[in-house]
Parts: C-alpha cells; structure tokens; sequence
C-alpha cells in the first residue's frame, strides 16, 4: 500500500511520515533535504527556480523507481509527491516569473512523461495549515536557508495546494487541517490517522 503525505513548507509532513513509518514497521521514502541548489534558490529564485526543481523531480524519479521495485513491502510512505513538484512548485514559480516559459515547458514534458509510469497513492494524506503555522514550524526546526522564506510565497503556495486539492487531485484523499490538528502533542489525531489507514487495509 502507497501512502503520499502532502502539504506546503513547514507542514509537517517529515514528522508525520516518520510517525507512520515507526507505527506500522513500513519503508518511508523522505523528501531530499540536501538538494545542493536550495540555498542559492533561497538568494536568487529566478536564476535557480529550474535547476532546483529538475533536481527535485530527478530525486522524486529516482524514489519511485525504487518504490516499484519494493515488491514485498506492505506499507510505503512517501513524504511529498511527484505531483506537487509540478502542480504546486514549478507551477507557482512560472506563474510568479521566477521560471521561463521554455524551462517549464520542458519541465513538464518530463513530468508527464514520468507520471504516466508511476502508480498513484492508494492514499494520499494532505497536511493543510495556515502561514502562521507554517512559519511558527520553519522558525522551530530552524534550518538556516528557510529562515527568510517571504510569508507571500508561502501563501500563493497555499492558494495552489487549495486549487491542487479542490480541483485537480481526483484520487483518496484524508485532509489533516494542522492549525487545529496536531498530531504530534494530540494522540487522538494520529489515532485518527491510522483508523483510516487501517480501514484501508482491510479492503486490500
């Protein structure tokens, strides 16, 4: 079973996948945080928007292939999908002018060429918070290139998960709203979040 944990910068979803993963004993498959050109992104977006997320999708690529080699694991948990790369990241940033029209018409000629391989989630668990929550999260786990992310950006990042979710994601889908359910400091949350997964179990 194929579980995707979605949601913006500072949402949770590194803690929540490695919650699930010590919880059912499964393979988790982490959102790679040594991406050589986050940095300079950070300082310069326009000129570092397309390497960043080519690198990003190379990473998401080389993850699934090795997801569906994993014949015999049960549970996988993936922290952060190949879809928000494109929907969500590469999308916003062509629409803010930080990509050229050419760099993401190439980026997505690779998207959908890979996507047409790939399994969807059997579920796919979206982490939805405010700025302030997102902001309150990136200060605390304090990693130095995110502490001048613009509140700005991670509000349209915001606005293309809401239309992502609403309008365009069709698969099973279990929204975790993070402002009011935490599910680090509330038990009852992540209980929550496994009913639901093993429900799904019992149907395979």
């Amino acid at each position: 079973m194929y579980i995707a944990i979605a949601g913006n910068i500072g949402s949770g979803k590194t803690t929540l996948t490695r919650m699930l993963t010590e919880r059912y004993s499964a393979k988790a498959y982490l959102e790679e945080v040594d991406n050589p050109y986050i940095g300079d992104f950070y300082e310069d977006m326009n000129r570092w928007s397309f390497n960043l997320q080519i690198r990003f999708l190379g990473s998401r690529i080389r993850q699934t292939m090795d997801m569906l080699s994993q014949k015999d694991a049960a549970m996988i948990f993936q922290d952060r999908t190949i879809y928000e790369d494109a929907h969500i990241f590469a999308a916003n940033l062509h629409e803010m002018g930080l990509m050229a029209t050419r760099d993401i018409e190439t980026y997505m000629k690779i998207f959908d060429l890979v996507t047409e391989l790939i399994p969807r989630p059997d579920l796919l668990i979206y982490l939805k918070a405010s700025v302030p929550t997102l902001t309150a999260q990136i200060r605390k786990r304090g990693r130095e290139y995110e502490q001048h992310i613009d509140e700005c950006y991670l509000k349209c990042l915001n606005d293309k998960y809401d239309r992502w979710i609403g309008t365009l994601y069709d698969g099973p889908l279990l929204v975790v709203d993070k402002d009011r359910e935490d599910f680090v400091s509330d038990p009852a949350v992540l209980e929550r979040i496994c009913a639901r997964l093993d429900a799904l179990k019992t149907v395979r």
